[in-house]
């Protein structure tokens, strides 16, 4: 009897363990004629830069991953499916809030190389209520302008100059770059507010409802932003004396010293910065007024035009939106000049061109620290790194301040489930 127990129990024992074979032979088979869910990612993706420490923490159980499922190419073709294109490089098509929609911008953006962070600038900055003019260096490569107008030519607003000069460091034709888009926007059916002015090296830190907010804010409301003083003596030199570009790649004095004549108008002549954020009654000022026009002129043989003239005409009580007693007040670039090391940054973490710090990774903090509208250098090429991490942080922030329901293309990073190391799940969605 114990013997037929004994038999019984092993007879069990084995047709268990059939069964949970035969399970787990069913329920594989099941499994791998399953369709994964959607939101299992790629394994394309990829990753956020590891040391981007400015982004904000992941939740727990969770890190950063671009939403990039590819390489993106840059290359814009003739007759491109622009809907396609706009969304699989992540423009923002729709206006953010009412506010930012109801004070549309003007920017003017000067390049001549690195299309790439020309494109990755843009989108940066882009808004459909805003208007965009493209001034590219006529120096530059036809492969390059062809893409550039390509890319223009998937957006309503955004223009290339119709007038391009052969641009020279610190001469004239940097200064006449920007007068020719000016007269390009004035004539735009977007009715902007105010205007911008960039080169292809910059990056926004502000999101463009912070633009928007600190130009109406009650020190710059209806006021020009030019920072600048009173031309110290070390700068007279760029006046008084005659130069000229020479072959389009340098400025040099022209003859043996020759001396310039004294500013017309008896104006008095400062020295700032070359970028502002000015008003649209002042850019038609510029275009229109005598005076201006005179400076203008007498500006065509100095060093470095750019540096005195929009700063000179803001401090003249005639023109719109002057600031007559402003100094260094405005805070539209933050920039790492060598000679200032030591006192206003601790050193460029990336390397130092024409005595300008183009950024590394390290340099982020500081920057963040400026609250600066834009931040000037970056290169793709040499750094990829800085500009790779501040471009998430920054569209973090943009959509984080977003008031309309946000599309997945817009998204540049997301959060995405970790499990031995490996990427499992997004909360957000599919790669895009």
């Amino acid at each position: 009897m114990v013997q037929l127990e004994n038999t019984k129990c092993s007879f069990l024992f084995c047709l268990g363990i059939c069964i949970l074979i035969c399970s787990a032979i069913y329920f594989k088979a099941n499994l791998s004629n399953t369709p994964l869910p959607p939101t299992v990612l790629s394994t394309q993706t990829t990753p956020a830069p590891k040391t981007c420490d400015i982004l904000p923490p992941a939740a727990p159980g969770f890190k950063w991953q671009r939403t990039d499922c590819k390489k993106i190419s840059y290359e814009t073709k003739p007759g491109a499916n622009c809907t396609l294109l706009q969304s699989d490089l992540h423009f923002i098509m729709a206006p953010l809030s009412r506010e930012e929609k109801d004070f549309p911008l003007a920017f003017i953006i000067t390049i001549h190389k690195e299309l790439e962070t020309f494109v990755r600038l843009l989108r940066a900055i882009y808004a459909p209520q805003n208007v965009y003019c493209i001034h590219i260096d006529a120096k530059a490569p036809e492969e390059y302008k062809t893409s550039v107008r390509n890319l223009a030519g998937c957006f309503s607003n955004v223009f290339v100059a119709t007038v391009n000069e052969k641009v020279t460091y610190a001469g004239f034709s940097r200064l006449q770059a920007d007068i020719n888009c000016m007269k390009d926007l004035v004539k735009s059916p977007t009715k902007w507010k105010r205007v911008i002015n960039l080169c292809g090296q910059d990056f926004p830190i502000q999101t463009n409802l912070e633009l928007v907010r600190y130009m109406q804010g009650t020190e710059w409301k209806d006021r020009n932003m030019t920072p600048g003083i009173k031309q110290p003596p070390t700068m007279k030199h760029r006046t008084e004396f005659q130069y000229e570009e020479v072959k389009g790649t340098h400025v040099a004095p022209k003859g043996k010293g020759q001396k310039k004549g004294p500013p017309p108008h008896n104006i008095t002549i400062y020295f700032g910065t070359a970028y502002y954020s000015l008003t649209r009654p002042f850019v038609e000022f510029v275009l229109k007024d005598k005076v201006a026009k005179d400076l203008l002129e007498w500006s065509r043989d100095t060093f470095s035009p750019d540096e005195h003239y929009w700063v000179t005409l803001n401090h003249m009580k005639e023109a719109p939106g002057s600031y007559v007693e402003g100094g260094w007040e405005g805070n539209v670039r933050a920039i790492k000049w060598r000679d200032q090391e030591g006192k206003v940054h601790q050193g460029c973490k990336g390397q130092y061109i024409r005595d300008i710090c183009v950024y590394g990774l390290d340099d982020l903090p500081w920057l963040l620290k400026t609250k600066s509208m834009f931040a000037n250098k970056f290169e793709t090429a040499s750094f990829p790194e800085a500009l790779d991490c501040l471009e998430l942080w920054h569209r973090h922030k943009v959509l984080r301040h977003a008031t309309v329901p946000i599309q997945p293309s817009w998204r540049l990073t997301t959060e995405v489930e970790v499990m031995n190391s490996t990427v499992i799940f997004s909360k957000t969605g599919e790669c895009f």
